[in-house]
């Protein structure tokens, strides 16, 4: 974010084993790892540009994770203040970072489940874990408790996403609907994991 911020690095939240550099939140002021981030960018038309792939050129800015962070630099033109100069942002930021961040979560899983690295419903994920591990599991947020139960009480120590609805698991698998899902690949479900607790800022201070 800033040019006085170090550039060390330390092992990844995420658990893909790459390095995950530190950076500060120009809201909160928090340092955090950058998998607890979004980064910005000011395009050539001073417009910002949220950077979910941390890919483009420019000077990266900043911010925690969460749509109410996100709608405080827009309503207080924080950007503004960050970037130094003066930028243009879009009103509806924070709902365009969410629907980038849920694009980027169900084309994992879709990228996992066209690698056999992912099974979708109870019978499938509760036979997989109990012949082998998983690195992730995903819950239907509108499934039963009692299903869920079931499936957490199998998953040893998997984290357990549920921020999806049956209905968009599902489409991963050409179904209507799908209430749980395994991922076993480590890399793909570390990946999944660190997009999904990006995604679960934006989405869950929807349902608050």
């Amino acid at each position: 974010m800033y040019s006085t911020q170090s550039d060390q690095q330390k092992p990844s939240s995420s658990g893909t084993g790459n390095l995950s550099r530190d950076r500060r939140c120009f809201v909160t002021f928090a340092r955090k790892p950058t998998d607890e981030l979004v980064r910005f960018v000011v395009a050539p038309d001073n417009s910002i540009v949220p950077d979910l792939a941390e890919r483009l050129p420019g000077r990266g800015l900043w911010l925690s994770s969460s749509r109410e962070t996100v709608n405080t630099a827009c309503a207080k033109r924080l950007f503004a203040k960050a970037a130094g100069s003066p930028v243009t942002v879009r009103e509806d930021l924070a709902d365009a970072i969410e629907e980038q961040l849920h694009k980027r979560c169900l084309d994992l899983l879709g990228m996992a489940r066209r690698a056999g690295d992912a099974v979708g419903g109870f019978q499938k994920v509760t036979s997989l874990l109990k012949g082998r591990s998983a690195s992730i599991i995903l819950c239907a947020r509108d499934g039963a408790d009692d299903g869920r139960s079931k499936v957490v009480a199998v998953a040893k120590n998997a984290p357990v996403i549920e921020i999806f609805t049956g209905a968009e698991l599902g489409s991963i698998f050409g179904r209507e609907r799908t209430v749980y899902v395994a991922v076993a690949q480590k890399a793909l479900g570390a990946r999944i994991l660190r997009e999904s607790e990006r995604l679960a800022g934006f989405r869950l201070a929807e349902t608050v």
